[in-house]
């Protein structure tokens, strides 16, 4: 699949501390970019707000280093107080037409995208990207209700023109395929933050999108 110009980011690292294994998360962090991530999502459900900033105010540092666009998961204020690039919002957060209303065009928006019927509505015209949820079933996110799979990238890819980031199950066995099939962007979990090499797992990654045409 070729690079979308409005989303050139094909390795997308979705984190929290809980599922780093083997390292310090920010080391997982700094190390996954090293390796080859594009872009990272900050994503703790469970925190309070002010230990979620705490968090994403020391990944920002990280990220900014390296030039790497920061993703806040739900918490608006925190994606403000951190000059967050985007904030990735599920179906049950923040309305998307809410977050212009309170902040304009201050950051990208992307939107968990589950099933058809989220194409109707003007919350889907005003978002920026689509978080294709869940491509295989995975135990890091379990209320979805449905799994796309790869027939389903495929009729969004050629149903939708948005960019398409693929997520849920994901690992260095099947990209390939799920790249192929239409998605802009590859976004993991577990295929780094569970390795002892996460540098390595995001080379490897990004090695097979590299090599597909």
């Amino acid at each position: 699949m070729p690079i979308n110009p409005s989303f050139p980011y094909p390795l997308y690292l979705v984190i929290s501390e809980a599922q780093c294994l083997h390292l310090p998360w920010l080391q997982v962090a700094e190390e996954a970019i090293l390796g080859g991530v594009d872009i990272i999502q900050l994503r703790e459900k469970n925190l309070p707000v002010k230990d979620f900033l705490t968090k994403a105010q020391a990944l920002k540092k990280i990220c900014d280093k390296y030039g790497i666009p920061l993703v806040i998961n739900d918490v608006l204020s925190v994606a403000v107080d951190v000059d967050a690039w985007a904030v990735h919002v599920g179906q049950s957060d923040t309305a998307p037409l809410d977050i212009i209303d309170l902040y304009g065009h201050r950051f990208k928006i992307g939107w968990s995208f589950e099933t058809l019927t989220q194409m109707q509505g003007a919350n889907f015209d005003v978002v920026d990207h689509l978080g294709v949820s869940p491509i295989f079933k995975t135990a890091t996110k379990t209320d979805t209700i449905n799994e796309w799979g790869i027939a389903g990238m495929q009729q969004l890819a050629t149903t939708i023109s948005k960019p398409l980031i693929a997520i849920g199950g994901l690992h260095q066995g099947n990209v390939e395929d799920v790249w192929k099939s239409g998605a802009n962007s590859i976004a993991v979990v577990s295929a780094i933050c569970h390795s002892k090499d996460p540098r390595n797992a995001a080379a490897n990654l990004k090695a097979l999108l590299q090599c597909v045409k």
